[in-house]
Parts: C-alpha cells; sequence; structure tokens
C-alpha cells in the first residue's frame, strides 16, 4: 500500500480530486499538502515533499473552507493541527514562488525595470512579460502599454505584485515597471503568476 500512495503521489500524477469540492482537476490546478509527524498540515506548492498528500483546488475560499470544516483530519484519516492562518500561509508561499522566478530572470540578466528600459526592450522585441505594479500609478501604466505597443507587442501583463514586493526580486527600494525576455523563467515566471493571481480572487 505505501508503494502504490508513494507512485500516486509524484509530480507525474495528472488528475486530482480537491477534499473541498469532491471535483477531479488537473495536479496543476490544485495545492498540494501533507501532514508532518506531528500532525501539523502545510503546503507542499512544489509538490517536493515525502509522504502522503490531499489536494485542494488553488484558491483561496477553498483553503478556508477545508480549514473551517476540519477536512483535513478526515482526509488524512488522522489527527491533523491546522494552522488558523493556513489560507494565508498558502497565498504567501504562492507570491514568494513567482517573485523568486523573477529575482532569478533578473540575476540571469533576462529582466529590466523602469519605463524608458521596458519601453527599449519593447523596441527592440525582447519582452515576453510585462510586469506592471499594483499600485502603480494609472497614467504611466497606460504611457508604458502605448509604448508596447506601439512595438508591436502585446506581452501577457502581470499586476498582483505591488512596487515594495516587485523591489524586493530586484533588490531595489521599489519597482513600478519591468518586463521579463522570452525563455523558460520567462514561462516559468508567468505560470507561477497566474496561480497567485487565481489563488488571490
Amino acid at each position: 500500500m505505501q508503494a502504490v500512495e508513494a507512485r500516486e503521489d509524484r509530480d507525474e500524477v495528472a488528475e486530482r480530486t480537491c477534499i473541498v469540492t469532491r471535483t477531479v482537476h488537473d495536479a496543476d490546478e490544485l495545492i498540494r499538502f501533507v501532514r508532518a509527524p506531528d500532525g501539523l498540515v502545510a503546503p507542499d506548492i512544489r509538490r517536493r515533499l515525502p509522504g502522503r498528500g490531499v489536494w485542494v483546488k488553488a484558491e483561496r475560499r477553498l483553503v478556508a473552507q477545508a480549514v473551517e470544516k476540519r477536512l483535513f483530519s478526515r482526509s488524512f484519516k488522522a489527527e491533523a493541527r491546522v494552522p488558523d492562518d493556513l489560507a494565508d500561509q498558502t497565498g504567501t508561499l504562492l507570491r514568494d514562488a513567482a517573485l523568486s522566478l523573477l529575482a532569478l530572470a533578473n540575476k540571469a540578466g533576462l529582466a529590466v525595470t523602469g519605463f524608458e528600459k521596458v519601453a527599449e526592450a519593447a523596441r527592440k522585441g525582447r519582452i515576453a512579460a510585462l510586469v506592471e505594479a499594483s499600485d502603480a500609478a494609472p497614467d504611466g501604466r497606460r504611457k508604458l502599454a502605448a509604448a508596447v505597443t506601439a512595438a508591436g507587442l502585446a506581452p501577457p501583463v502581470v499586476e498582483v505584485f505591488d512596487a515594495a514586493q516587485m523591489g524586493l526580486a530586484f533588490g531595489l527600494p521599489g519597482v513600478v515597471h519591468a518586463a521579463v525576455a522570452e525563455g523558460g523563467l520567462a514561462r516559468s515566471f508567468l505560470a507561477a503568476a497566474r496561480r497567485f493571481e487565481r489563488y488571490s480572487r
């Protein structure tokens, strides 16, 4: 039985059932939670932690419902210690996972910040994703969007991080406009940012 459970929890598993809605989804649409030996439940954002996992669709309200209805103990078939702020913890981990990919893109020289540098990257056709601070001035966002459009580009736009959070990713006091160049890091960042966005709605 243990061998079967180990196989079932591998990343290759395509579909899982949400313990709240009881509906089946692609694993990428859910969040895996694990129970530590001491009974503490924690989110396994990267699906790498050992042991049996249970799954919740990646929406904050559903994680909160799982906590409120004590569904983790029922699903693990064992007493589970669940933090009251598990939904918030999960959101923070999803956010940080996306920002860490943005930081990696920056270290790899695949990201630029600032209105002029982003506009220049657009003119050179080097933008795979535009990242705008959620608290950026609307006028600045409109002007940059116009500059990117004028360059003949229509990259996906990420607007779920504030200037302070973006600044942490770039090692700066605050960042309002940024862009990531095409490549695997850009695709990974976009997927992680969209996941955080869906979760936070």
